[in-house]
């Protein structure tokens, strides 16, 4: 009765997203991204070094500046630890 361009082929409602539509794609897709910035950022600080850890290295030239190793202990165990 109302064919092409009748009231029944408007889009009050008949179309695939309507209002709500518009409003809830935006946000799903902003929440995926932050999401999964979150996750790669976490993932990142996870497998790095933490705040105030030292290397092997770091550790043996220490003791050896406090005295509590020798010139001989500490190259053998510099020579151990390959560095």
């Amino acid at each position: 009765m109302f064919g092409h361009g009748g009231w029944m082929m408007s889009n009050w409602g008949g179309g695939t997203m309507g209002a709500w539509g518009w409003l809830i794609m935006p946000l799903f897709w902003i929440g995926l991204i932050l999401l999964t910035v979150w996750v790669v950022r976490s993932i990142v600080a996870a497998g790095g070094p933490k705040a105030g850890s030292s290397t092997a290295r770091e550790i043996l030239d220490q003791r050896y500046a406090r005295g509590e190793l020798t010139r001989k202990e500490y190259e053998q165990i510099k020579k151990d630890i390959g560095a």
